[in-house]
């Protein structure tokens, strides 16, 4: 079991994961802009459901590479913070669409959780990002990795979705103020870079790595 500092620091950096606009952020916001409050919190449970699909395969996948090789699982760990700060300088240097933004056609609740949930499980990106994350607090030396990574993995679930909610009832009730200024949907990448660039770095300096076998 990961102890209860590790766990308030994951806690703290899946906040900052949470909160800073993403593509499930925009793509939340949009539909929430678009149809209304309950297709925003709609799709923010389709996001999170899919995402628990990255969770168990990072499980899977993770506690496979720890069983074969310790050494390995290290260098997953400082690729994994390479790669977060790789994703915030990518998201400090691209620029914003001149459009004012993508227009979401009317749809069943039904087919926007099912859409949403296609997304999110088809966001290769995403993969890439539970491999990087969850590596950087597991501790071997605690228990069996995969109880931990289970354990971490719904914890970021669930502070994701309890964000993106907020995002979905927040736009969703001011709609209208939001259409007529779009260009502030796309601003946040200055934030997104500078948290997953920290995030990267944490991951780089801090912890524990496990010690070859």
């Amino acid at each position: 079991m990961p102890t209860l500092n590790t766990v308030a620091v994951f806690a703290a950096a899946a906040v900052v994961f949470a909160v800073v606009p993403g593509p499930a952020v925009f793509y939340i916001v949009t539909r929430s802009v678009s149809q209304g409050r309950r297709a925003g919190v709609v799709s923010a449970a389709s996001v999170a459901s899919g995402t628990l699909v990255h969770v168990v395969a990072a499980t899977v996948g993770l506690s496979a590479l720890l069983a074969s090789s310790a050494a390995a699982f290290s260098v997953v760990k400082y690729a994994g913070a390479a790669y977060l700060i790789y994703l915030g300088v990518k998201a400090l240097r691209s620029r914003p669409d001149a459009a004012s933004g993508p227009e979401i056609a009317t749809q069943p609740l039904s087919r926007v959780f099912r859409e949403g949930w296609i997304v999110a499980v088809l966001n290769p990106k995403a993969a890439l990002f539970f491999l990087a994350f969850l590596p950087q607090f597991v501790d071997p030396a605690r228990g069996p990795a995969a109880l931990q990574l289970v354990i971490l993995g719904i914890l970021l679930v669930v502070i994701a979705a309890a964000s993106d909610t907020c995002y979905a009832l927040l736009t969703g009730s001011a709609s209208a103020w939001l259409r007529r200024r779009a260009h502030l949907l796309r601003r946040g990448r200055l934030v997104t870079g500078g948290a997953y660039i920290t995030l990267g770095v944490a991951a780089a300096v801090a912890g524990e790595r496990p010690k070859p076998s």
